[in-house]
């Protein structure tokens, strides 16, 4: 089980060396438990939150949810006026309600 955790973390640290959110591109980061899923645009320049959003009220299976979520983000992205983001799963591998998220995202009108 510790084996589990250390190769997530290093995952992790990973992924978020490789990338950076600006204003104009912010940073889409994936918080993925066993139950929920949350998302927030961040500004890494200036350390804010643009918007965030989550599933704890949604309805269905943990895909359908994620796929809601992903839905709901790209939304409030867009009337922020963000029209790409860089995509930061975090030490989640990219399959599942992670790649759901996603790809609704995307097909929302997000540019990931």
């Amino acid at each position: 089980m510790l084996e589990k955790f250390a190769k997530r973390n290093r995952r992790a640290i990973r992924v978020r060396a490789r990338i950076e959110g600006t204003a104009t591109k912010p940073r889409l980061s994936v918080f993925r438990s066993n139950l929920h899923i949350s998302v927030q645009l961040i500004d890494d320049l200036s350390g804010k939150t643009l918007c965030s959003a989550n599933d704890i009220d949604a309805k269905g299976t943990k895909s359908e949810r994620a796929t809601l979520v992903g839905q709901e983000i790209a939304k409030k992205a867009l009337e922020l006026g963000v029209k790409e983001c860089v995509f930061d799963r975090g030490g989640c591998l990219f399959h599942g309600r992670v790649k759901a998220l996603a790809d609704a995202a995307r097909e929302a009108g997000l540019a990931l």
